[in-house]
């Protein structure tokens, strides 16, 4: 069995099929999904996919490229939706310096706030990093983050990086792209760094695994980033199914 650790099954890309995307999941031995909303709207809708199927959880947060348009009610509103008891992370908050809608200083702000909530509410984070390495770690080390630690999600760093993230109770989680034939740094990652520190994930519709490149990505696709992590440390694909399962089941607190 297989966790799709952060997919966006609340999308408008899903609404014309969900109910095949989700058969599809379960019949590739995906078993559980964890959709993560990052704005009112995403949230709301994940907020009744966790009622509607045993399976799915929520993972909810703020995300940087809108922090422009957060507010203090938003966040008390989010803090009000971790007493559902299947709530499991706060996220995805982080930085992204790729996206210019927020600026960089509004993007800080709302990523300490987070990280203090989460602390507070003894959540797991979920980071989102394009192009802000240097300040994501910083930011987690100044706000201590490592009290409760969280997921590196679709993690793009160097080895060094990841090691770093791991130090501050963090586990790396890899998705699509680490099947790109192209994508050396992952690659690099899912050999060297120990199955016990790894998530697998589809960030679903985004990033496609390989042979999907470019098309609309779905939970259903995720055994082929265990397929590859699995080549790449030359082990079998049950074995990462395995640990990567038992990994996202301690992190998430879900039996």
């Amino acid at each position: 069995m297989f966790i799709d650790t952060h997919v966006h099954l609340n999308a408008d890309q899903y609404e014309e099929d969900l109910q095949e995307v989700i058969d599809r999941a379960l019949e590739n031995k995906v078993s559980t999904m964890v959709v993560v909303g990052f704005d009112k709207k995403t949230i709301e809708r994940a907020m009744a996919l966790v009622e509607q199927y045993d399976f799915i959880y929520a993972v909810i947060g703020w995300h940087p490229v809108d922090a422009i348009d957060c507010t203090e009610e938003d966040l008390q509103w989010i803090e009000n939706l971790t007493q559902h008891p299947k709530v499991v992370g706060i996220g995805e908050t982080g930085l992204d310096y790729y996206w210019d809608k927020s600026p960089k200083e509004v993007q800080q702000k709302w990523f300490r706030k987070q990280i203090q909530l989460a602390k507070k509410l003894h959540l797991p984070i979920i980071i989102h990093n394009r192009d802000a390495t240097g300040d994501v770690v910083r930011i987690l080390k100044e706000e201590n983050a490592a009290e409760v630690g969280g997921i590196m999600h679709c993690f793009g760093g160097s080895v060094e990086t990841a090691r770093e993230c791991i130090a501050m109770n963090f586990m790396i989680s890899l998705g699509g792209p680490v099947t790109f034939k192209n994508a050396r740094t992952p690659k690099e990652v899912a050999a060297d760094i120990s199955l016990e520190h790894l998530l697998i994930e589809t960030d679903a519709p985004y990033l496609a695994p390989h042979p999907y490149r470019g098309k609309r990505n779905e939970p259903s696709l995720v055994p082929l980033v265990a397929q590859e992590i699995a080549r790449l440390k030359g082990i079998s694909v049950d074995e990462v199914a395995h640990q990567t399962t038992m990994n996202a089941k301690n992190i998430f607190k879900i039996n």
